[in-house]
């Protein structure tokens, strides 16, 4: 059965509740902050993802930012963002940033749905999951740039290095 199939009427219902629905589906712990905002906490592999969806009915865009927390050392911060720039280059959708007053990496996208159109859950459980797919796939990278002291290409080519043969 498809995700949408569980949800009744999905093209009249609030992008958020929406999302409340997939978050209550997965079995997330969610607090629906306001009207228009839900915060939830994903687990994944390398750790627990703060998720934050807002709808903003002006601009027709469902933005999500998937956080989680870090504390560089200050000498490592231009690897950083060179690292972040050449993850960013591989990134199809989203990008990743830092947020220095908050100490936090942060993963963010928009989904446009201009004309009043609404989010399908597949569409919105996509984008979660690709957000926490694409914090995973480079949270490697970033903790070998951060405190493994590799230059950020390196870091990135150890982290997405395919694995060969069997184990």
């Amino acid at each position: 059965m498809a995700l949408s199939e569980s949800f009744l009427d999905v093209e009249d219902q609030h992008p958020i509740d929406l999302v409340e629905h997939i978050a209550n589906h997965h079995e997330w712990e969610f607090d629906r902050i306001h009207d228009d905002q839900i915060a939830m906490a994903v687990e994944a592999q390398w750790r627990t993802y703060s998720i934050t969806l807002a709808w903003s009915a002006v601009d027709e865009t469902l933005r999500l930012i998937c956080t989680y927390e870090m504390e560089p050392p200050a000498g490592r911060m231009p690897a950083l963002y060179e690292a972040l720039n050449t993850i960013n280059d591989m990134c199809w959708s989203g990008s990743f940033t830092w947020w220095d007053e908050q100490r936090m990496m942060v993963y963010r996208y928009g989904l446009v749905l201009s004309g009043d159109q609404g989010p399908s859950a597949e569409q919105v459980d996509t984008m979660i999951g690709a957000a926490v797919a694409s914090c995973e796939r480079f949270y490697p990278a970033i903790q070998l740039v951060t405190w493994g002291d590799r230059t950020p290409q390196q870091a990135v080519q150890i982290a997405m290095a395919e694995a060969y043969g069997r184990a």
